[in-house]
């Protein structure tokens, strides 16, 4: 699911293509998005502005053109995303999802593994 699991497909898309570069205008996005297939500018315009309005991403007026880049690094965002997605988790399934988490644990890399005990650890001592 990737990206999709925080944004819709066009979002998904063009958020990817802001990460990888400096701020950028709709209509560079428009060029971008258009290597795989047409796209109206106006369609481009309405979901980046929509982000805008998310707080996604920040939008910055030079001249007659509108700047845009992402407020967070990716990384930053999935790191918030999946912190959130799992507290939800945690919350309404409790032990349930500890469980499944441990079942999935049998062909991990060691390493994780260690790490996951020490994090036990630490958070047993608190």
């Amino acid at each position: 699911m990737g990206l999709n699991r925080f944004f819709g497909p066009l979002e998904s898309k063009i958020m990817e293509i802001l990460w990888e570069g400096s701020e950028m205008s709709i209509r560079d996005v428009q060029q971008r998005l258009e290597i795989e297939k047409a796209i109206n500018f106006n369609t481009v315009s309405t979901v980046m502005n929509r982000l805008v309005k998310k707080e996604i991403l920040k939008k910055r007026v030079q001249g007659r053109t509108s700047l845009f880049k992402p407020i967070k690094k990716k990384e930053q965002f999935l790191e918030e995303q999946s912190r959130k997605i799992t507290e939800n988790i945690m919350d309404e399934f409790g032990e349930l999802i500890i469980n499944h988490i441990l079942e999935s644990l049998e062909d991990i890399d060691q390493s994780i593994l260690y790490t996951l005990e020490q994090r036990i650890i630490e958070l047993k001592s608190h």
